[in-house]
């Protein structure tokens, strides 16, 4: 693999890490503070995806579409949570299992009747369009680099905020001991509503900054679900320091191996089989990773801090 190749994969690593973070975050909050499998969480980057093209075509002006995606998002996910979600807390992880699917498969049916199954695609805004020299033989797209700056500045508040605030200091005692948080006079149920609208609207963003890169369609969010599970449970249910370094590792991990693996089998088999058996195995990796890490540290890398 020559430099630029490495360069260019290393960013793209960075990029989908940011994304799997912006949905990982979420979903640690609702696993780790509440204990609730939300199986429809991959839903909400699908909405915001969607979103983003409705209100595109709306106003025509990207900025003012990903600002009314998100706010529609946490809208979405708060109504989500007050309708269907509230009701199942007391529930087995089954019952919250099965209920979630089914929001799945109604909104992934939803958006095809709303939008038609078809493929959809997102322009990308004009200010973020072209491309930047980083070598001389190598130029990069202004809008991935924007991504994973987005990402990091996310990052960044969100350590703030649940690192630094009030409202954080309960999300991490609910991500530990919610029980002594309940116990201390806490309105937990008001406390559950926060988690659950901010990781709606975070993973809505992720839709958002993805639909002008990835094909906008029906299911776009089950796939990532799977992957996002996969960085919680390696950086540490709960923590967000945990889902940062894992989406980071996975990001790259995922997209470094499909490269190399495909190289590595290229080496043994011919070239036709090497770009099916390289991809296959690269797709591996990251499970293996996860399996690696759960041996030797079973609350991930970097759990909660009083998880135990």
């Amino acid at each position: 693999m020559s430099l630029t190749l490495l360069l260019i994969q290393c960013l793209n690593g960075l990029q989908y890490g940011m994304m799997l973070f912006l949905i990982a975050a979420g979903l640690t909050l609702v696993f780790g503070v509440m204990g609730f499998i939300n199986l429809a969480h991959g839903v909400q980057y699908m909405v915001g995806a969607y979103l983003a093209f409705a209100f595109l075509h709306l106003t025509g002006n990207f900025w003012l579409a990903a600002l009314l995606s998100m706010i529609t998002a946490l809208a979405f996910g708060l109504l989500l949570e007050h309708v269907i979600f509230r009701h199942l807390y007391g529930r087995d992880h089954l019952d919250q299992v099965l209920a979630t699917f089914g929001i799945i498969i109604f909104l992934n049916e939803l958006a095809k009747v709303l939008f038609g199954p078809a493929t959809l695609s997102l322009p990308v805004p004009e200010l973020l369009s072209g491309s930047i020299p980083l070598t001389p033989e190598l130029r990069y797209p202004v809008y991935r680099l924007a991504t994973i700056g987005a990402g990091v500045l996310v990052a960044g508040l969100l350590y703030l905020a649940v690192g630094h605030t009030r409202v954080g200091m309960l999300i991490r005692a609910g991500a530990t001991t919610p029980q002594m948080v309940a116990a201390l006079g806490v309105n937990i149920r008001r406390l559950f509503m926060v988690v659950f609208g901010v990781g709606a609207m975070l993973a809505g963003f992720a839709g958002v900054i993805a639909a002008p890169i990835f094909a906008v369609e029906p299911g776009m969010g089950d796939n990532i679900l799977i992957v996002a599970f996969v960085v919680i449970i390696i950086g540490g249910i709960g923590s967000i320091r945990g889902a940062f370094l894992a989406a980071l590792m996975v990001g790259l991990i995922d997209t470094l191996g499909r490269t190399l693996a495909t190289q590595a089998t290229g080496l043994v088999l011919p070239p036709s089989m090497s770009d099916q058996v390289g991809p296959a195995l690269a797709s591996m990796l990251i499970y293996i990773l996860m399996a690696a890490i759960l041996v030797f540290r079973p609350q991930g890398l970097l759990p909660a801090k009083g998880a135990a």
